[in-house]
């Protein structure tokens, strides 16, 4: 019975905690649980990376409101080579995401390759000037970091670009 014992404590505790994590988790978008909240439909990043459209319409009609802000996140990773004396010593991959007006997003999308050039060039000169060497995870080294991307993405493109978000960073050493 002691055996039996050591052996169900453990598998309860998973279960309880898988069935608690599964109840505090928010529902997706679009259930009814999500409109009972009070959740109008106000654009947040779809699974691919993209806002979505809100509909405010009420089911009066087809028209639906343009959200005030939307995501582009580009569709791969950045992988920026760390070069030092001639050899590649780590490569850093990024996820990078663009902050922009709602009705520019299917624009934006049409200049990703536009965007992911500028973005990868500024990536780039940061790594050369050792911007990605010790602590390039701390805040007075990524806040600088933003405001160039940024600039280079607005710089590359006449749609607005309110802010560079770097979703995901690392260091893989070769």
């Amino acid at each position: 019975m002691k055996k039996i014992l050591t052996l169900l404590i453990p598998i309860l505790a998973l279960v309880a905690g898988v069935a608690a994590g599964d109840i505090l988790r928010p529902a997706p978008e679009g259930t009814e649980q999500a409109a009972a909240e009070g959740d109008h439909g106000d654009a947040k990043p779809a699974a691919d990376g993209h806002a979505a459209a809100a509909d405010h319409g009420g089911g009066h009609g087809d028209e639906t409101a343009v959200p005030a802000e939307a995501w582009f996140t580009f569709p791969s990773q950045f992988f920026v080579p760390l070069m030092r004396n001639g050899d590649m010593g780590a490569v850093m991959i990024l996820t990078l995401t663009i902050e922009t007006g709602g009705a520019e997003l299917p624009a934006m999308e049409q200049q990703e390759h536009r965007l992911r050039d500028a973005l990868l060039r500024e990536l780039l000169i940061h790594a050369n000037t050792g911007g990605f060497d010790g602590n390039f995870t701390s805040e007075a080294r990524l806040a600088p970091l933003r405001e160039r991307l940024q600039k280079a993405a607005q710089a590359s493109t006449d749609l607005p670009v309110k802010a560079v978000l770097i979703e995901d960073i690392a260091r893989q050493a070769s």
